[in-house]
């Protein structure tokens, strides 16, 4: 298991980074499905053109702690055998990678499952502030948003 958050892109890790790590897992032999999401920053909206986006979280070892507590609980609630997060933040731009997970599991539902939900419950569970700097001035979104 893997899960870091990672500022101001100080580290390099890519998806093929969080598989190729699920496949050194022990469960690799019983495993037939490995699921994964890439959140990056979106640069138009109806009326808006983001010119940068700065991603924050007051509290970087709690953060890191509140997903951990949310990956354990998915790989029980599912029966996947690893899940591994990476989330950035710091300032970004159109088309920069913000948010990986990927998921191990046994088959195919239970995987795509656990990736759902870990997705969602970072999204809307854990103290992350966005800032959205647009032609249109700043717009701020925090946790659930």
């Amino acid at each position: 298991m893997v899960v870091k958050i990672i500022e101001n892109k100080e580290e390099k890790i890519e998806m093929v980074d969080l598989i190729n790590e699920l496949k050194k897992s022990k469960k690799v032999d019983y495993a037939g499905a490995i699921y994964t999401f890439e959140g990056i920053v979106r640069g138009k909206e109806e009326n808006m053109n983001l010119k940068k986006l700065i991603l924050s979280t007051p509290d970087t070892k709690k953060t890191t702690e509140e997903i951990k507590k949310i990956v354990e609980s998915t790989k029980i609630k599912y029966g996947v055998y690893d899940i591994s997060v990476i989330h950035h933040i710091g300032e970004f731009y159109t088309g920069d990678s913000l948010f990986l997970v990927a998921v191990l599991g046994n088959h195919r539902n239970e995987t795509l499952d656990a990736l759902t939900e870990v997705v969602e419950r970072v999204k809307f569970d854990v103290d992350f502030k966005k800032e959205e700097i647009s032609d249109n001035g700043t717009k701020t979104i925090l946790a659930g948003g």
